[in-house]
């Protein structure tokens, strides 16, 4: 299965399954998407994290993502306003979580043992 996502203003509002026999490729699902009716910028994503037209896309896209078309990867929606983004396209806290059990509190700017 094939899955794509519905781009509108660089956020991901949408994802629908296709099946492979209509979408070989992102050019042929797009098509057929358009074929039956949806209108929209659509964007192959992988739910294995498959290459799609040569590039992983980062991640599987979801509701509420942001489609960065120059690098061609989806990213995840920021955690907390302290929080940067990598120049993998990931989102890290201003100092690395401790291993084991913690939270991050934004307040204080702190991981916080559980």
């Amino acid at each position: 299965m094939a899955h794509f996502a519905k781009i509108e203003n660089t956020k991901v509002v949408n994802v629908i399954v296709v099946a492979n026999d209509y979408a070989s490729n992102e050019t042929e699902g797009q098509a057929f998407i358009a074929s039956i009716g949806l209108d929209g910028v659509w964007v192959q994503t992988s739910y294995n994290n498959n290459a799609v037209e040569g590039a992983s896309r980062n991640k599987y896209a979801g509701i509420g993502d942001t489609y960065n078309s120059v690098a061609d990867v989806f990213v995840a929606p920021q955690p907390f306003p302290s929080w940067t983004l990598d120049s993998n396209h990931d989102w890290q806290p201003p100092t690395p979580k401790p291993d084991g059990n913690y939270y991050w509190n934004e307040t204080e700017l702190v991981w916080v043992a559980i």
